[in-house]
């Protein structure tokens, strides 16, 4: 692991993960998302800002494969590590890496498609990412609203600057100032975010999204029915079905979650045909593929962007 001077007392981790795991992907689809100042992601590394039972710092996170675990190394702000602050950064990172998923269910479901089974068969340990923060997620989704991912993470780093606050930076990454945690609910509820440049519509979700949740946390708590959370989510203005969805893949681990009106899923379905499917033909195509949807998703994803 990379030395990380400048912080407090180090911890380290070891989390189990279920064979085979498909790290080289995970990496792959969190470095491009990663928000600047929070997250970095490239190659075998995953690092990121955090706060956990009180305490925080900055975690970096390796896949052992000979091992069949990931390694994770803490740096604290100055305070000596706690039992329920290991526990919390686990629970946190296992979902985050979905450390804890069966794949070989879902290989055999997804390979009766004949169009699936050739992906199926390339990334045989493909996760769902997931997130080390419901809201951090549904905002950094919001942003991502009918623009690029490097269009998203740019607003996200925008975001973070102005109203995340700033961690004393290790050497090794990023100067002094340049490392942050992601803004509170409540302070991006009495901001004004279109100082940012984003539209007024995402901004005012934002707002609307960061009121709900800083007014009742449950909004987002990751233990709650996928189901009903995101019927409550799409009450607020702003969250359609496709946020929602995305939402419910990477943070409430809903396994069949299926956000049939993205852009890079129906390109992906398309196959070599010249026409998309239209997100209802892509939807009604999908339930072959329950109740394992959000990996289907993760697999066409995949598919398109090694094409």
């Amino acid at each position: 692991m990379t030395d990380l001077p400048g912080l407090g007392p180090e911890g380290t981790l070891r989390l189990a993960c279920r064979p085979p795991f498909d790290w080289t992907a995970l990496v792959g689809f969190l470095g491009p998302r990663a928000t600047p100042g929070i997250e970095w992601a490239r190659d075998t590394l995953y690092r990121r800002t955090f706060r956990a039972a009180g305490q925080a710092g900055v975690l970096e996170v390796r896949h052992e494969e000979d091992q069949g675990c990931i390694e994770v190394v803490f740096h604290l702000g100055g305070d000596s590590q706690t039992g329920e602050m290991r526990d919390e950064v686990a629970a946190r990172l296992r979902r985050l890496f979905d450390v804890d998923t069966d794949p070989a269910p879902i290989a055999e479901r997804l390979s009766e498609d004949p169009f699936l089974r050739p992906a199926v068969a390339a990334r045989p340990g493909l996760r769902v990412p997931g997130a080390w923060d419901g809201f951090e997620l549904a905002v950094r989704a919001i942003l991502g609203q009918q623009v690029s991912v490097a269009a998203a993470t740019t607003l996200a780093g925008r975001l973070v600057r102005t109203h995340g606050e700033v961690l004393p930076a290790p050497v090794g990454w990023g100067p002094p100032g340049d490392l942050r945690f992601f803004p509170r609910p409540e302070v991006l509820a009495a901001s004004d975010l279109r100082e940012l440049g984003l539209p007024g519509a995402r901004a005012a979700a934002i707002s609307s999204l960061a009121a709900a949740v800083a007014a009742d946390s449950t909004l987002i708590a990751p233990e709650q029915d996928a189901g009903m959370a995101t019927r409550r989510l799409t009450t607020l203005p702003g969250i359609g079905p496709w946020t929602a969805q995305y939402i419910a893949m990477r943070w409430f681990r809903d396994a069949d979650a299926f956000p049939a009106s993205d852009l890079g899923l129906r390109r992906s379905a398309a196959g070599k045909s010249p026409e998309m499917p239209t997100p209802a033909a892509l939807a009604k195509r999908a339930e072959a593929w329950q109740p394992y949807r959000a990996y289907a998703a993760m697999h066409l994803w995949a598919a398109l962007a090694s094409t």
